[in-house]
């Protein structure tokens, strides 16, 4: 199935080349909108309810920011993604699509064939801030920073541990430093506004690289 980019600038998912982004050409049936701008974009596009789907890139905003909700029977041929990225490491393989309700079945298909023949592995997931993975590991990764302010071990410990005993690849410690702890507390900031849920409260060590960030 034929889709075509269209490139606001900025892209987290997509910051560099891309078989998605080789394979794109003009008048195709999915229209993906990349970058901080993809959601003003969608204003700009003209009869976009006759393309297969309309894909907006996320930030940790819900897709109803863009295409407005509805009594909860919202959903149409727009859909929602974002690659997921920690900080400044690579964006993985891992899309996390973003449907509502009411979303057509068919847009469904259209936006995971897109994806899936650029290489890329989906995860459909409901429109809710955060999305899967970041609701997830991110109430994880505060926790590792708590407990290392609070004296229990080590950060070396600490990585080893989870590295040994659950066979992570890498220690949450050692993984946020690497990727950015002012992007971790970003992240954690802006779910904690959009939930008020007490594990997504930015860690003081990521508070402290925000500051520094800053300076």
């Amino acid at each position: 199935m034929a889709h075509t980019i269209v490139d606001t600038g900025g892209s987290r998912s997509f910051p560099g080349p891309h078989a998605l982004l080789r394979s794109a050409g003009p008048g195709g049936d999915v229209l993906v909108l990349i970058g901080t701008g993809a959601g003003m974009a969608l204003a700009a596009v003209e009869k976009h309810e006759s393309l297969k789907a309309v894909l907006i890139e996320l930030g940790t905003e819900c897709l109803g920011v863009h295409t407005g909700e509805r009594r909860g029977g919202e959903g149409s041929n727009v859909l929602g993604f974002a690659r997921f990225r920690l900080g400044d490491g690579p964006p993985s393989d891992l899309v996390e699509l973003v449907r509502q309700p009411g979303t057509k079945p068919e847009s469904i298909a259209a936006a995971k064939t897109a994806f899936e023949s650029a290489g890329l592995h989906v995860a459909v997931c409901m429109d809710t801030p955060g999305r899967i993975v970041d609701r997830l590991v991110r109430p994880y990764y505060n926790g590792a920073l708590r407990k290392l302010d609070e004296g229990l071990a080590t950060a070396d410990d600490l990585d080893t541990t989870l590295r040994l005993g659950l066979g992570y690849p890498e220690g949450p410690i050692a993984l946020l430093e690497r990727t950015g702890l002012a992007h971790h507390h970003d992240v954690t900031k802006a779910l904690h506004d959009a939930l008020a849920d007490p594990g997504f409260a930015p860690a003081r060590r990521a508070q402290v690289a925000k500051r520094r960030q800053k300076a």
